[in-house]
């Protein structure tokens, strides 16, 4: 494996509570329970990703509290079954988790998060800068979180998605790695700003277009036009690092494990490049296949660093991107969002998470 690319820790903004404050074996690992999950889902923020019914109990026969629109957010309080019980103003109520959103950072802290889009995106094309794009704050996603008393990113991803990637978090970190997350959920408005700006700089840009539409690849495989996984939290943008230094932390009565230091792999391009020089196989496979990629044959460019983020990956249930060595699908999750009619026409707007519950 070759060595790690210098990259800045995203930590200072994490939280830092000094465990010291109360001996060790006050604190409950939460993750020696879930096995996924460093902290638990009581008090982590939750999303609408359609509308949904807020029941008085766990049944859809019990009477309607109220209807959450899409991307209406809520604190879970506790889980039952295939139902949650949340908090939203003065309401409390069971909705159904199969068609939510739960916030990352509040159950796996330990990934290290690192939403670009939200502050100065990276997303370039034959590397050059998408006009209006590049370097742009694209959508609001770090906010106050209760939970950690800090400002953190929110990154929503579906709830089953979520066990997934934890999953594999807990791979890496046996390994000393670590995921870094640079998106999950991505605003239907902010998918076609990006497509309409990278189709003008491909009509004005002979290279860019090259690199687009160079065959067998085509524009859809980098940017989708219409509604793409992202929109429906059955996403990841993903990079992989190595851990350099790590503590345990305090979270209510939990501890988990928080990254102080790391360094990004080399990977076969920047984040976000655009084109097919970001492709991990040689031609396109289904996207909409578990098992396709299986039987394609690996570009050139691909390394062992960008080959060991898929093995994390896709050992804990995700699918490869053909053509994005940095995008990983969870295509059970993707199924159920489609269904519902999910097509994430909101932005997220708040973050409702507080101190876990015992």
């Amino acid at each position: 494996m070759s060595e790690p690319a210098a990259s800045p820790s995203t930590e200072e903004d994490a939280p830092v509570t000094a465990t010291e404050s109360a001996p060790a074996d006050t604190y409950v690992n939460y993750l020696q329970e879930s096995g996924v999950f460093e902290l638990p889902i009581s008090g982590a923020s939750g999303y609408a990703s359609v509308s949904l019914r807020l029941y008085t109990d766990q049944s859809a026969d019990a009477n309607v509290i109220a209807t959450l629109n899409a991307g209406q957010g809520f604190t879970i309080l506790e889980e039952s079954g295939d139902w949650w019980q949340i908090a939203l103003d003065e309401k409390q109520g069971w909705v159904k988790h199969q068609y939510c959103l739960i916030n990352l950072p509040d159950v796996i802290p330990s990934i290290i998060y690192d939403n670009t889009n939200s502050y100065a995106s990276i997303m370039k094309s034959s590397e050059k800068d998408i006009p209006n794009i590049t370097g742009q704050a694209l959508y609001q996603a770090k906010m106050y979180s209760a939970r950690f008393d800090a400002e953190v990113y929110v990154v929503p991803v579906l709830y089953e998605m979520a066990k997934k990637i934890g999953a594999a978090q807990q791979a890496a970190l046996a390994e000393g790695d670590t995921l870094i997350i640079y998106e999950a959920f991505r605003p239907y408005d902010v998918q076609q700003s990006i497509a309409g700006n990278l189709r003008a700089l491909m009509n004005a840009d002979p290279l860019v277009e090259e690199g687009v539409t160079r065959s067998p690849w085509s524009m859809g495989w980098f940017i989708v036009t219409g509604i793409s996984n992202h929109q429906r939290g059955a996403a990841i943008d993903v990079s992989l690092g190595k851990v350099v230094t790590r503590e345990t932390r305090a979270c209510g009565g939990y501890e988990y494990t928080a990254i102080r230091e790391y360094s990004e792999y080399f990977m076969p391009t920047a984040m976000h490049e655009l084109s097919a020089a970001a492709a991990i196989f040689l031609s396109p496979v289904s996207s909409n296949s578990a098992t396709a990629w299986l039987d394609a044959e690996p570009a050139e460019t691909m390394n062992r660093e960008a080959l060991l983020l898929q093995t994390y990956c896709t050992n804990a249930g995700l699918t490869p991107l053909a053509s994005e060595w940095w995008h990983f699908n969870d295509l059970e999750s993707r199924e159920s969002a489609v269904n519902s009619g999910s097509v994430g026409k909101y932005f997220v707007q708040q973050n409702y998470s507080a101190v876990p519950f015992f």
